[in-house]
């Protein structure tokens, strides 16, 4: 105790520089901060030792629930997991636990066969409400639709542009519309002209994936990670990215129209586009001007930035398998997580609310250890043993 009251005595003096104070005590600046900010809340208190024991005991019924199961499911042998699971419902309410937890402990007691597991979509059904008041507030990114040069070469742009100013930042020919090009374009632009509060794009693919927690990939993993906040367009719906639609048009009439002989004469065609949309073409919507005598870069760096989740969760750092660990038993998260850090919000009993930074990912379900449904399973087959 006496070595944090030192600490923290040093780092509320004026002057006082903190990466220096974490260097010479021995301390990651992550554990100087939480120090400093529990003394500030807490006074000495703050500073005391606490234990990472949960608070309460999520698996006291856990026994109880296992044993309801398997009793139902000798009751009614034709009903699967589901129809299981709406009958736990009426006795268990909220604790009941989910359609893959029930399947789960039918397979283990042997009652049932391996099921595919079914992964719901991830879907947006309200347009977007955050407009762009600033320069760098909105980045809007899509692919504009293809077409052939007259080499027979795919040519399918890469589009970006800041939604306040409607100035282009990238017209960006790529050989392939993978994540890892798209994620080099926009390291390119982050060194280029800073980093934007928000990015807006459609539900497809590198962006987003429908199947994944929060429609989460590598990409938007990585943008949130920066603290760029990702804004998703409803499917089917352009109008939801009107502003970038129509420079699509724009493009379309202008460099679509005339096919260039390669990719290489295609580039160099959308770059003078992109020159004269910029700095040449005067706009209505901004008075006249062009989209150049708007746009100011943005002063935020591509710099990851560490996301700090409330005392009271779970948190853990998602590995490479795309789960994290939780009371001895794994979690499956999604494999675009890997590397980052997830908050579990305790709900109610064994189910959390997951987290990644403020983006609601759903609830999931702490699994039954085996351990303790063997022993339930053994208790089950003990009493059938002494009613016979």
């Amino acid at each position: 105790m006496s070595v944090k009251i030192e600490f923290v005595e040093k780092a509320v003096r004026p002057g006082a520089r903190m990466s220096v104070l974490c260097r010479d005590y021995g301390i990651s600046r992550e554990t100087g901060y939480k120090w400093l900010n529990r003394f500030k809340r807490e006074g000495p208190d703050g500073l005391d030792e606490r234990s990472r024991r949960p608070k309460s005991s999520p698996l006291s019924t856990a026994e109880d629930l296992v044993l309801a199961i398997l009793k139902l499911r000798e009751a009614y042998p034709r009903r699967g997991p589901r129809k299981l699971r709406v009958m736990l419902e009426r006795k268990f309410g909220k604790q009941t636990p989910s359609v893959a937890t029930t399947a789960r402990i039918l397979k283990r007691s042997g009652m049932t066969r391996q099921r595919s597991r079914f992964r719901r979509l991830s879907m947006v059904e309200a347009a977007p409400t955050t407009k762009a008041s600033a320069c760098n507030e909105i980045w809007t990114v899509d692919f504009k639709g293809w077409w052939y040069a007259k080499d027979g070469a795919h040519c399918e742009p890469l589009t970006v542009r800041d939604a306040f100013s409607r100035y282009i930042l990238a017209v960006k020919v790529l050989e392939s519309p993978s994540l890892d090009a798209v994620r080099r374009v926009f390291e390119q632009l982050f060194r280029k002209y800073g980093v934007p509060n928000c990015i807006q794009c459609d539900n497809g693919t590198p962006f987003i994936h429908v199947r994944a927690r929060g429609g989460l990939t590598r990409l938007s993993v990585w943008w949130m990670s920066l603290g760029i906040k990702v804004i998703r367009s409803r499917p089917g719906c352009p109008q939801d990215n009107g502003g970038h639609e129509r420079m699509h048009r724009d493009l379309r009439e202008d460099v679509q129209s005339y096919p260039a002989d390669c990719l290489t004469a295609e580039q160099r065609a959308c770059d003078r586009w992109k020159q004269e949309f910029n700095h040449v073409r005067p706009h209505d919507a901004l008075g006249g001007k062009v989209p150049a005598d708007i746009y100011a870069r943005s002063q935020r760096r591509p710099i990851a930035t560490k996301y700090l989740y409330p005392s009271s969760w779970i948190v853990r750092n998602v590995n490479r398998h795309g789960s994290v660990g939780v009371s001895h038993e794994s979690v499956w998260v999604s494999e675009s997580l890997t590397g980052q850090s997830v908050g579990l919000e305790p709900v109610q009993d064994t189910h959390y609310r997951l987290w990644f930074r403020d983006l609601d990912l759903g609830t999931v379900e702490l699994p039954v250890p085996n351990v303790v449904i063997d022993s339930a399973v053994q208790m089950h087959l003990d009493k059938k043993k002494k009613a016979a």
